[in-house]
């Protein structure tokens, strides 16, 4: 196969794919990492360029974090990471599995779909011995990638609201179980505990194994205990991140309709006592 046609990538891949794939040339490879501060010592997967949630892919001034950004945004900031229209991204972060999934629904919001979440991510590609590099000054050839914006992939708090009262949506809360059930206090200061009326519980991490995806059949038996006839799932966490795991592993399970709630627990919480 020649090296300028990349077969097209779904939901994930391993990290012997991307590995086995690296050399071709529509590949980008994104470090998705939240948080991050990057310095001469920072190491990355080979040719990774770094995609910034906080600072470049958020709405910096929104009272709640990691807030959407606008189209126009989004596209301004993919052209500058040198992304085009006819790339094929695979998305990683240095925990396995966590804000990567966020960058993935990003994508898919913004019309773009030939991207993948890096099955284990950072660890994963250590523990394979596969070769790291440390970060430098890159520069990219401007980009022309082109946002086409998917409002039916997020709600806000009026939407989280109206999907309450519709008996074909299932409000699925990616916190821990103690979260959930306002046994421990919020991370975020001030924010009051308790749960999205109407909504069940899915901790992402019970669809882990370590720092990877369960095998399909497994995350089917997780879904199958909550889902029951309802068309639309809707899924909310602390601030919109993790919420993004479980509409992965949902979209990994086949169903459709999909719906993130961005401010999730974070925003609904500060609005309603």
């Amino acid at each position: 196969m020649p090296n300028s046609m990349l077969p097209l990538v779904q939901t994930h891949v391993s990290v012997d794919w991307l590995y086995a794939n690296s050399n071709l040339e529509q590949l980008v490879v994104l470090d998705a990492t939240i948080n991050k501060v990057i310095s001469s010592s920072s190491v990355r997967i080979l040719k990774a360029r770094f995609f910034d949630i906080k600072q470049k892919f958020s709405t910096v001034s929104a009272p709640f974090p990691s807030t959407l950004p606008s189209k126009d945004q989004f596209e301004k900031e993919a052209q500058l990471l040198g992304l085009n229209k006819d790339a094929v991204i695979v998305v990683y972060d240095d925990k396995g599995i966590y804000s990567s999934a966020r960058v993935w629904w990003l994508f898919k919001v913004f019309g773009f779909q030939n991207v993948a979440v890096l099955d284990g991510g950072l660890p994963e590609w250590k523990a394979q011995n596969y070769p790291l590099e440390h970060y430098q000054e890159d520069t990219y050839p401007l980009g022309n990638f082109e946002a086409d914006f998917k409002p039916e992939l997020m709600t806000d708090f009026k939407g989280i609201q109206a999907f309450q009262n519709q008996p074909e949506a299932l409000i699925i809360d990616a916190r821990s179980e103690d979260r959930f059930h306002g046994r421990v206090d919020e991370p975020r200061e001030g924010l009051r505990r308790g749960t999205i009326p109407s909504s069940k519980n899915i901790p992402y991490t019970i669809l882990l194994n370590g720092y990877k995806l369960k095998p399909k059949a497994e995350l089917q038996e997780i879904f199958a205990t909550l889902v029951d006839t309802e068309s639309v799932l809707v899924f909310s966490c602390g601030s919109g991140i993790t919420a993004c795991i479980v509409a992965l592993a949902a979209t990994i399970c086949n169903y459709k309709n999909l719906v993130v709630y961005d401010g999730s627990w974070t925003e609904y919480g500060s609005l309603t006592s």
